[in-house]
Order: structure tokens, then C-alpha cells, then sequence
């Protein structure tokens, strides 16, 4: 049996993207997984998708009071929570002289602001109940180096990692882990969205961008959400047991550090 059997896993922007690739393999290694998303329509349709022991709920990020119910909720119908996968974000592209405070404040406030409401209710509850739980977080590449067009996307991911370290730091003596992974170029909504904005940006064609990423990657092609949702699974697991604070590279060798 999985050891993930009768997990309560909460992943929050589950129901699309990297986030549902995550509440898919978990669901398939025997978790109750629920999908956790500001769109409770399409969260309500992934889980469904994943069958009767998946369950679902609307949460904004970026306010405490939604992240507290939407955990209270989980907690209350699960028993508690075990693992939290803390994947929601966004992105905007553009040249940073001409960023808005409006695109600053709306990735910093979902990326980062974020990561800081749902992992510290978490861990309030690990802490309140004893659990030794986990938390992995979606960072990006882009949190290991600047990427132009998205310095203000960086730079809400560079806090994601240093959050990360210092957090695992303070739980490591109490059990608790707190890992990040950084995904590259992964064929999500988000990277069509980008692949049209960068493309306007540069006065490029979208195909030219997509090929210019492929052409970056040396495995030679474009991440899927699967390569991601296997290595948050790894980080969950006793495998990593003695792994936190790590920002782990998934990026087909584009970052080798």
C-alpha cells in the first residue's frame, strides 16, 4: 500500500496546470486530495475527475480569511491535513520600465503573499496537533535567476525560496519540512498566455518563442505538469525525509545549479 494511502493533501491552484498534474498523482497514489482554487467551478470539475474521495473549495490566496476557512473546511472534513502542496500563482509579462503597480502588486500579492498565508495556517495546525507534516511549494526557474520581461515574476519567486529556507529552518527541529520546486518551461494555460506576450514583447511569432524555449532546454523538449507532480510527490514522501529548505531544479537541465 502507498504511503500516501489516507493522506489529507490540499493543493491549492489544483485545478488546472502543474496544480492538478500534483492532486492527479496523489489521487492515484491513494491520498484524499482536495483542490483548492479561486475558481470553485473548474476546482469542483477536477475533482470530480479524480472521483468520489477527492473533494474541492474556493480560496483566495491573497486574503487570510479565505485561506482560514478553506483549511478550517479541509480540516474539519478530513480529520486534519498531512501534506500541503502550495502551487497557486500567476504571471504577467512585461519590460519592467513600463511594469504597472497593478502587475507588481498582483504577483507579489499571489506568489508570495500567497505561499505566506497558506503555509503558516498549515503549519499552525501541525503544530496544534503535533503532526510532523509537509509542505512542498511551487517556485519557478525564475527564482533561481532574473528573467527579463518578468523581473516583477522573479522577484515574487526569489521570495518563495528565501521564505522556504528560512521557514524550514525554524520547523526542521519540530519534524516539520518545508521544500520548493522550480519548474522551467512547463506547457501550461499560463506558459500559452506567456508564449503570446513575449512574442508581442520581442516582435517575435509565439511558434519562434515556444522553439527558442525547446532550443534552451538540453533534454530537448518542453515540460509537462507530470515531471513536475512526480517530484512534489518525492518531496512528500519518507524518501526526502532528510531533504528540506531546497529549492529543487525540474527543469529538463537548464539550471544545473
Amino acid at each position: 500500500m502507498s504511503e500516501f494511502a489516507g493522506k489529507s493533501v490540499v493543493v491549492t491552484g489544483g485545478a488546472s496546470g502543474i496544480g492538478a498534474a500534483i492532486a492527479r498523482t496523489f489521487h492515484e497514489a491513494g491520498a484524499l486530495v482536495t483542490i483548492l482554487d479561486l475558481d470553485p467551478g473548474r476546482a469542483a470539475i477536477m475533482a470530480q475527475s479524480l472521483g468520489s474521495t477527492a473533494a474541492s473549495a474556493q480560496v483566495d490566496v491573497r486574503d487570510r480569511a479565505s485561506v482560514q476557512a478553506a483549511m478550517d473546511s479541509v480540516i474539519a472534513s478530513r480529520g486534519g491535513i498531512d501534506i500541503l502542496c502550495a502551487n497557486a500563482g500567476v504571471s504577467t509579462m512585461q519590460k519592467s520600465v513600463d511594469l504597472t503597480d497593478e502587475d507588481w502588486d498582483f504577483n507579489m500579492d499571489v506568489n508570495a503573499r500567497g505561499i505566506f498565508l497558506c503555509n503558516q495556517i498549515v503549519v499552525r495546525h501541525f503544530l496544534a496537533t503535533g503532526r510532523k507534516g509537509v509542505i512542498v511549494n511551487t517556485a519557478s526557474l525564475a527564482a533561481k535567476v532574473g528573467a527579463p520581461l518578468l523581473a516583477h515574476y522573479s522577484a515574487s519567486k526569489f521570495a518563495v525560496l528565501g521564505w522556504t529556507q528560512g521557514f524550514a529552518k525554524e520547523l526542521a527541529p519540530l519534524g516539520i519540512r518545508v521544500n520548493a520546486v522550480c519548474p522551467g518551461f512547463v506547457r501550461t494555460s499560463m506558459q500559452e498566455r506567456e508564449l503570446v506576450w513575449e512574442a508581442s514583447l520581442r516582435g517575435m511569432t509565439p511558434e519562434a518563442v515556444f522553439n527558442e524555449y525547446v532550443s534552451l532546454t538540453p533534454m530537448g523538449r518542453i515540460e509537462e505538469p507530470e515531471d513536475v507532480a512526480v517530484v512534489v510527490k518525492f518531496l512528500a514522501s519518507d524518501g526526502a525525509r532528510f531533504m528540506t529548505g531546497q529549492g529543487i531544479n525540474v527543469t529538463g537541465g537548464i539550471r544545473m545549479d
